[in-house]
């Protein structure tokens, strides 16, 4: 059997974000348990009587002591109080108790015996703490009763019952304490859940960054970087014209560029694109053979659900040109019911691939992934089995309205 349930609050190490009035009211806590015990002592010295050194004062003066020893339980921090060792305790604080009562002659002997009770309902069970009270209730009412005077037999056994009456306020103080407690630690729980959700927000949002940096830059500059050798190996070449025209290419991927930047930051500031338009002016620039077909109800999508499929959009593009420079592309943009679809489809090669189009840093099909999956959509890639597109690349993304 277990005695002590929990730790009560008054246990635990408060914030100091509490603020003055909240600190100075621990700070009382703490020594209002020093302060009783100091009043009790005073009061017992003062009051017990005989005290001495011989005889019956010799009793009295060692079952202060002993009693005392008991109340100083209270100024003990709970954890350093074995479980084991507490009934055990409580039962010897009892006996004692009931001794001072039959020993002392004063009517403040029955001062430990209160103090006890309510110590013994403030740390065990009510069943094991309800037997003790009863038991120390009538011992000290037998004791009394056979001690009074006549006529005071009545108010004797009546101030001996009462001793253990205490022991419910002392299993009220437990309940509130444990209230406290629970409280405090829910508390906790909601600080540590928000700091979780924060973290994972974090996390979220440098995600969304890197995904972002990645789309903008990588591929623009890794374009504007192949034209530019390109540019370099035609004027080494003799070939100014193609130079100028490679030139100009890197130029409108600038253009492009910037363009991406600011649909970046109209994304960041949670702004909606014009999916559609988005597509046909990136479609434009691309320098493909390609088709845009738009089917179902155009509407408007959430500014994130756009700005996702625009990067999806601009990633398989950046792929068909690296693996199959020259190729035809299609863009269709389906809007249902219940999904809104994106499928974008390139060809074979129809110029050589250069040395190294193949390597990528595979970050390109992580993020589409990673954006298909923050709109709880799907994502396919691969080739075309059948029908007119087949050998074609595609990729399909579905998602749910």
């Amino acid at each position: 059997m277990e005695y002590r349930r929990s730790m009560p609050a008054r246990d635990r190490r408060l914030p100091d974000a509490a603020g003055p009035v909240g600190q100075g009211l621990s700070a009382l806590s703490r020594i209002a348990p020093w302060v009783w015990a100091a009043s009790l002592l005073v009061v017992q010295v003062l009051t017990l009587r005989p005290l001495g050194f011989s005889g019956q004062g010799l009793a009295v003066t060692v079952l202060m002591v002993v009693n005392f020893g008991f109340f100083a339980l209270r100024l003990v921090p709970e954890r350093h109080v074995p479980h084991r060792l507490l009934l055990p305790l409580l039962t010897a604080g009892v006996v004692a108790a009931v001794a001072m009562v039959a020993v002392a002659d004063t009517g403040t002997s029955t001062l430990f015996a209160f103090f006890l009770a309510a110590y013994i309902g403030y740390r065990l069970d009510v069943r094991p703490a309800t037997v003790l009270a009863v038991v120390m209730s009538l011992a000290c009412g037998i004791v009394l009763v056979t001690r009074a005077e006549a006529g005071q037999h009545g108010l004797s056994l009546m101030a001996g019952l009462s001793t253990g009456a205490l022991v419910l306020a002392g299993m009220s103080g437990r309940s509130r304490a444990q209230a406290v407690e629970a409280a405090l630690e829910a508390a906790e729980s909601s600080e540590r859940a928000a700091k979780a959700e924060a973290r994972a927000l974090v996390l979220t949002e440098r995600s969304r960054v890197a995904r972002d940096v990645h789309d903008v830059l990588a591929h623009s500059l890794s374009g504007i970087n192949m034209q530019l050798e390109l540019a370099d190996a035609l004027i080494e070449a003799g070939d100014p014209e193609q130079a100028r025209q490679a030139t100009a290419q890197a130029q409108s991927l600038v253009k492009e560029s910037l363009k991406q930047a600011q649909w970046t930051v109209r994304a960041l500031r949670e702004e909606s694109l014009p999916l559609v338009e988005t597509l046909t002016a990136m479609l434009e620039s691309s320098g493909h053979r390609q088709a845009l077909t738009v089917t179902g109800a155009v509407r408007e999508l959430p500014a994130q659900t756009a700005h996702n499929l625009v990067r999806i959009a601009q990633e398989a593009l950046t792929n068909a040109t690296r693996h199959a420079p020259g190729g035809k592309v299609t863009v269709t943009l389906a809007y249902g019911e219940r999904t809104t679809a994106l499928s974008i489809l390139n060809g074979p090669a129809t110029v050589p691939v250069s040395a190294g189009a193949g390597m990528g840093s595979g970050m390109g099909l992580i993020g589409m992934r990673e954006r298909v999956a923050l709109m709880n959509g799907t994502i396919t890639t691969g080739p075309v089995a059948s029908g007119p597109h087949q050998g074609w690349w595609k990729v399909e993304t579905v998602i749910p309205v």
